[in-house]
């Protein structure tokens, strides 16, 4: 079954190669799809204040186009029940493919594990340029989700496809994805073998290992697919304007822009010992207030804007067809993960230059569609500094953890992350945001599923 879906794609690229070309002087249809992963209303709202202050506004918000998306998830059988809160991998799929599938599947279907034909291929098959850029691994959910197809998001590289773990605790394997098993191989080799014509981000280290079944490296056989390899921004700024390029620029997710004082991150209320004996008595402190400070490691990689503006040079160059353009602000949800709010407000500081870029390219070049949208939401929830209940005479405090940044203009923002008791925070349900330029007027209703973006690009695009 899994060969139907590939057939798809085949006929796809021998149609491109007979289709008509453009009508004579009609600009080429472009679309710029900007991910948030994890940017939920919570996220925008924290970042904002912030950023801008609460009075402000971010570019986000002066988009004329604003609508809800709901995210929906199924267990992994076929016509599985729904699942209310998603991940990366499978929230990636249904906007790249316009299927909905379960938790941890990259452009594969739940229960029959077939490969669903992605937007990107899918106009590459058609004559488009497509490009991937991000703040994570070129190799993780979201990006791999546009072009390549395994049953599990964790097989990035060709050593980490079968009986993969972590600290002893098992965690799957794609043994069926191996090209030995009739498989496309890792994600890493399936980018390296891709259409893509830029591809731009982390996961350095996940292309080092030999290609399967090679005494070459997966960087190796990228270069053998035509791909040139930067791995800094003097070398990306320097690489041939009309060739293909792969840009890896750190072992794996990229480092982000601001981190908390002392690489400080949410801590959990201290209730005194007479409060642990009775939660009426005593008194609990809280973590003190810290700011949100420069991380110096972050001038070794370029910025997402800086690598959103060489993908848009590269994909328009000489271009008649149009193009289709990923750029994936990753760190939004992999700094709430860790509960550090500082290193989610960086990356949707990065988010908002790179959506600057976007649309100055867009007010340029008419026929592009700029959507700007979230993955999934996430744990981080701004709550009171002050309990509204302060006034009874009893220690009233978060069950979960907290962090107090001190903000720009003066303030204090509380920012509580409560999922679990777990090392790393969890994902939550809620619809996300999408948001949109003049182009996307019309074609986006106030509430879609998020499956349905995938429509409408493919709409745009002619596909």
């Amino acid at each position: 079954m899994r060969f139907f879906i590939t057939a798809i794609i085949l006929c796809s690229q021998l149609f491109a190669a007979t289709a008509a070309p453009a009508a004579a002087g009609a600009p080429p249809r472009n679309v710029i799809l900007i991910i948030g992963d994890g940017m939920d209303d919570q996220q925008i709202s924290i970042a904002r204040n912030y950023l801008r202050g609460a009075s402000g506004k971010l570019l986000l918000d002066e988009l004329p186009l604003r609508a809800a998306v709901g995210v929906l998830t199924i267990e992994d059988k076929q016509d599985g029940a729904p699942v209310y809160v998603a991940d990366s991998a499978n929230t990636a799929t249904s906007i790249a493919t316009g299927v909905t599938t379960s938790r941890g599947r990259i452009a594969t279907s739940a229960g029959s594990d077939l490969d669903l034909p992605t937007i990107a291929e899918l106009a590459a098959a058609r004559g488009l340029r497509t490009g991937i850029v991000t703040t994570a691994s070129v190799t993780d959910a979201t990006p791999a989700a546009f072009a390549s197809h395994v049953s599990m998001r964790l097989c990035q590289a060709p050593d980490r496809m079968v009986d993969i773990n972590y600290r002893g605790i098992p965690l799957g394997g794609c043994p069926a994805d191996l090209k030995a098993n009739g498989g496309r191989g890792s994600i890493a080799e399936q980018l390296a073998e891709s259409s893509l014509h830029i591809l731009l981000g982390g996961g350095r280290k996940y292309f080092t290992p030999s290609a399967e079944g090679a005494s070459y490296s997966v960087l190796e056989l990228a270069s053998q697919q035509g791909f040139q390899l930067v791995v800094d921004s003097a070398e990306l700024a320097a690489s041939d304007p009309d060739g293909r390029v792969l840009g890896l620029f750190s072992p794996g997710t990229m480092p982000v822009r601001l981190q908390g004082e002392n690489g400080r991150a949410a801590e959990p209320p201290q209730p005194s010992l007479l409060n642990r004996l009775h939660h009426y008595l005593g008194s609990v402190s809280m973590p003190a207030p810290m700011r949100c400070v420069t991380n110096p490691d972050a001038a070794s990689v370029p910025s997402l804007k800086q690598m959103t503006d060489a993908a848009l040079a590269s994909l328009s160059r000489d271009n008649q067809r149009g193009f289709l353009l990923l750029v994936e602000s990753a760190s939004i949800d992999k700094q709430a993960h860790e509960r550090k709010a500082c290193g989610s407000i960086g990356e949707l500081q990065q988010l908002e230059e790179a959506l600057a870029s976007a649309l100055d390219f867009a007010s340029g070049h008419p026929g592009t569609l700029v959507l700007v949208t979230a993955d999934h939401s996430h744990a981080a929830q701004m709550v009171p500094v002050e309990s509204l209940y302060a006034a009874y005479p009893i220690p009233i405090y978060t069950p979960g953890q907290l962090v107090l940044v001190a903000t720009p203009e003066g303030g204090l923002m509380a920012i509580n992350y409560a999922t679990n008791n777990f090392s790393h925070e969890e994902h939550t349900g809620a619809n996300v945001p999408l948001f949109g330029n003049v182009e996307a007027l019309g074609r986006v209703p106030p509430y879609l599923q998020q499956r349905d973006i995938f429509t409408i690009l493919s709409d745009y695009l002619g596909l």
